[in-house]
């Protein structure tokens, strides 16, 4: 298949961003009630801004200074703003403890800087707009800025090519992360977030040496079997999907609505990136511009060497070393 020089660059662009993939820059602020209406505040994971630094708006009935929130008879309800989300912080977590009952936790992110706090009782029809807005950006922001998996997609498609099989692989691989998202949001799984980078990095170069079998005129696994190669795959990568929900400490009757939403914007981002491939696969295509020769495997090497960076540098958190 011809495929565009250009990815090279792409490639390469991808290795200083990725090794820490899925570390968001996330901040954690608890907020635990002592008495009706009246909560002490802690950032329980510190943003990278800087607490005081962060524009933290509460609903105008109540009076916050850290450690203390006062929201009186009326209770903490209503709109909570962070102003300045950004690059250094691009989420974050609200959880409320509250003297009884079960606790309650809200994201807040750059897509979505403000959110209705729920009381005690059902929530509304405009929570659960705004959960689903929450969310589903959540899952877009999360696919289009992990790179890992994008790359992984992108080495699907080259080996794939265009047509039924690439609809099948793509399927199979969109059912392995949503059936392993949702086992691992609701704990029936579990891995440590390190050593499932580092599978996740390995699964690309695996790609990566499909494609040069490929280009020599071998029949790889991916080749005979991508369906079967995709959905397998899939499984790994939707428990690193997980991990962006993990510690985020959504409350119960909130989860399964959270975590259709944040499937659904991962979808989203995915499709759109693949529609964007095949676009720009169509577009080579007319321009009749070919790789020969040993210049055709320069981007599959380069997709190769990149993962492996990636894979060695997370095996070293993996053993603490780095």
């Amino acid at each position: 298949m011809r495929i565009l020089a250009a990815w090279t660059i792409v490639s390469a662009f991808f290795a200083p961003i990725a090794v820490h993939a899925h570390e968001s820059s996330l901040g954690a602020l608890e907020l635990r009630e002592v008495r009706h209406g009246a909560y002490v505040a802690r950032w329980t994971i510190e943003p990278t801004i800087g607490a005081a630094r962060v524009d933290l708006r509460m609903p105008p009935h109540c009076f916050f200074r850290l450690p203390e929130l006062d929201c009186g008879e009326k209770g903490l309800v209503g709109a909570l703003t962070i102003g300045n989300l950004g690059s250094r912080m691009s989420a974050a977590l609200i959880k409320i403890i509250p003297m009884e009952g079960e606790a309650r936790s809200y994201t807040i992110t750059t897509a979505n800087p403000t959110v209705s706090i729920l009381g005690p009782g059902a929530p509304s029809l405009q929570s659960w707009i705004e959960l689903g807005a929450t969310y589903l950006n959540y899952g877009v922001d999360h696919i289009l800025l992990g790179a890992d998996h994008l790359l992984f997609v992108f080495g699907l498609i080259w080996i794939v090519g265009v047509g039924r099989r690439l609809i099948g692989t793509i399927t199979a691989f969109t059912i392995g992360h949503s059936a392993s998202l949702a086992a691992a949001a609701f704990g029936l799984v579990g891995v440590p977030e390190r050593p499932l980078n580092a599978c996740i990095a390995l699964s690309i170069v695996f790609v990566g040496v499909e494609i040069v079998k490929k280009r020599r005129g071998e029949a790889g696994l991916t080749a005979r079997y991508p369906s079967a190669v995709a959905g397998a795959f899939g499984l790994v990568h939707g428990v690193g999907f997980a991990s962006a929900l993990a510690g985020l400490g959504i409350e119960s009757r909130l989860l399964p609505a959270a975590l259709a939403f944040f499937n659904l914007g991962v979808e989203i981002g995915q499709l759109a990136f693949v529609l964007l491939t095949l676009s720009l696969l169509w577009a080579h295509r007319r321009l009749g511009a070919v790789l020969t020769g040993w210049g055709g495997l320069v981007p599959a090497y380069a997709i190769g060497s990149v993962a492996m960076f990636w894979f060695i540098g997370r095996l070293l958190r993996v053993l603490e070393l780095d």
